[in-house]
């Protein structure tokens, strides 16, 4: 017999679940707590299977017996009512998806696999440029044109090269959607079709070598936070990129061994590297650690357990008028171009500057093989620096290694 309201509304439960039928396999559930569920009992490809279609009251009998109805003509259409019900759940889920929601989960899978200045960089833009404009967007609702418009504002602010690295980190944001199926296309690709024209390459400026003197004697006399003043001097010593010093934590240094090792972590070819750190650099650190040593963070800021800022030193040259002749990255030319024009081994030089090796075998060994000769070679280049700083001399010695 059909049920009836009334039936259903007067059932009591046992000490066990059991079920009242309906016609055409609906059933009502009475749990022994008293919760009472329908079911709709099929059968697809010879299998017997069961579909729940809520609790009643909320779903009363006609309402019951409509969703039965509507699945019974799936059967006939040859799709199971079961697959399809968890089809649509997926399909709701997956519209309800922010772009905030898959930028985060993307940047939280990435991180660490990324060297922490990529890291930084990246939530840095996404907090600042991406996330405050299509945070709250469905991440499938949003158009190529829309994303087009996001990046020529930034590009506005005249930041090409964060404009650049935008519409990369888009187009790897919208793939990973592609791979967890909230996005059926990537609105991000042929982004720089439409980029501004790039400005002519520029590499960090520096001064010659002739005018370091004089630019360190302006670093000890400016008003700069003494750490500020370190760091400028230990990117002239080390020529390590700022970011590696800024962000060193004491654990890396072996001040007795005059050695500071990088993890790969840190570095942006993801290779481990060794810095011989010559005698002057030792002195400088022995003196900050009068200062940081409680910390862990060498360049400990304000707040000790974040580092100084990555525009402090550049934020100095241009105090100290170096702007536009000098940024922190450009000791890494300097260092460069002196070497090699003394006639050092350029394997060494790379080395030391942890360029890449595009031969891996080859790299390894010489990651290992090459310390002792940059030891040398970074201490002739410290006692040059002083050499010509203290004018005994108006241009530095051939120093061949």
């Amino acid at each position: 017999m059909p049920l009836s309201d009334t039936t259903i509304r007067t059932a009591k439960p046992k000490d066990k679940l059991y079920r009242l039928t309906d016609a055409n396999g609906l059933c009502l559930e009475v749990a022994p707590s008293g919760s009472k569920l329908w079911r709709y009992r099929y059968r697809f490809n010879g299998s017997a299977k069961m579909l729940a279609l809520g609790a009643y009251p909320a779903v009363t009998l006609l309402k019951a017996r409509q969703m039965r109805d509507e699945s019974r003509q799936l059967l006939v259409d040859g799709i199971d009512p079961g697959e399809q019900k968890k089809a649509s759940r997926q399909a709701q889920k997956v519209e309800g998806v922010t772009f905030e929601t898959l930028a985060r989960e993307w940047f939280a899978y990435n991180a660490p696999r990324w060297a922490d200045s990529t890291t930084y960089k990246a939530k840095l833009y996404l907090d600042n440029d991406l996330i405050p404009v299509i945070g709250t967007r469905a991440v499938k609702a949003i158009t190529r044109p829309e994303l087009v418009d996001l990046v020529r504002k930034v590009e506005a602010r005249g930041t090409l090269n964060a404009a650049g690295k935008i519409r990369q980190w888009l187009h790897q944001i919208f793939r990973y959607g592609l791979a967890k199926g909230v996005v059926d296309a990537n609105p991000a690709t042929d982004l720089n079709v439409v980029a501004a024209p790039t400005k002519a390459a520029r590499h960090h400026p520096h001064v010659p070598f002739a005018e370091l003197p004089e630019l360190l004697e302006k670093c000890d006399s400016a008003k700069i936070h003494a750490l500020t003043r370190h760091a400028i001097h230990l990117l002239v010593l080390t020529a390590v990129r700022p970011g590696e010093l800024r962000q060193a934590p004491w654990a890396e240094f072996d001040l007795d061994a005059a050695t500071w090792t990088i993890p790969k972590e840190r570095m942006k070819a993801r290779r481990a590297h060794i810095v011989p750190l010559p005698r002057q650099a030792v002195a400088i650190l022995r003196e900050i650690h009068q200062l940081t040593g409680k910390y862990s963070l060498v360049f400990a800021g304000a707040n000790p357990d974040r580092p100084l800022s990555e525009n402090t030193v550049n934020k100095a040259l241009r105090v100290m008028g170096y702007a536009e002749r000098q940024t922190g990255h450009g000791f890494r030319h300097l260092l460069s171009t002196e070497l090699n024009g003394r006639g050092y081994n350029k394997d060494w030089i790379e080395r030391q500057l942890a360029h890449g090796d595009s031969d891996e075998i080859r790299g390894t060994y010489n990651h290992a093989a090459y310390v002792e000769q940059r030891r040398e070679m970074m201490q002739s280049w410290a006692d040059s620096v002083d050499l010509i700083c203290k004018n005994q001399t108006k241009s530095p010695l051939k120093l061949v290694g």
